[in-house]
């Protein structure tokens, strides 16, 4: 990035006032927020998967020391049982993904362009350069 991009990112577009300042990085931070929760789905989602792993071995353990009717009732129970119903976590994921989370950043974009031309973090760049000078 160059230093004349890094300066424009941060400037306060002509106009723009303080309560719309605000708002936009409250957006911002609800943004942040619903990125992070992502991350979660995805921990989640990972680890279900690895919780799915684990009882599968033991099924198959189970079942190699003769504990057929608990490695069936496990097999036929529990391994492969959807999370939600109707949906294992790939599809929680991708759900949330092509719903909740695109139209979200698409939203904030769309603000932030239609208000402030497209800048981010103008408030924390007002602050930066408040604090530096």
């Amino acid at each position: 990035m160059t230093e004349e991009t890094h300066q424009w990112r941060g400037r306060r577009p002509d106009g723009l006032d303080d309560t719309t300042v605000e708002a936009l990085n409250l957006l911002s931070d609800a943004l942040g927020m619903a990125v992070r929760a992502r991350g979660h789905l995805y921990s989640f989602h990972q680890l279900t998967g690895g919780a799915h792993e684990r009882l599968a071995e033991a099924v198959e353990l189970l079942r190699n020391a003769g504990h057929h009717e608990q490695a069936e009732t496990l097999s036929k129970e529990l391994l492969g049982l959807d999370v939600l119903p109707g949906r294992w976590t790939f599809q929680v994921v991708e759900e949330y993904d092509d719903g909740y989370y695109a139209a979200f950043t698409a939203m904030e974009k769309r603000l932030r362009d239609d208000l402030a031309g497209g800048r981010r973090n103008i408030q924390e760049s007002e602050l930066k350069e408040s604090q530096q000078s």
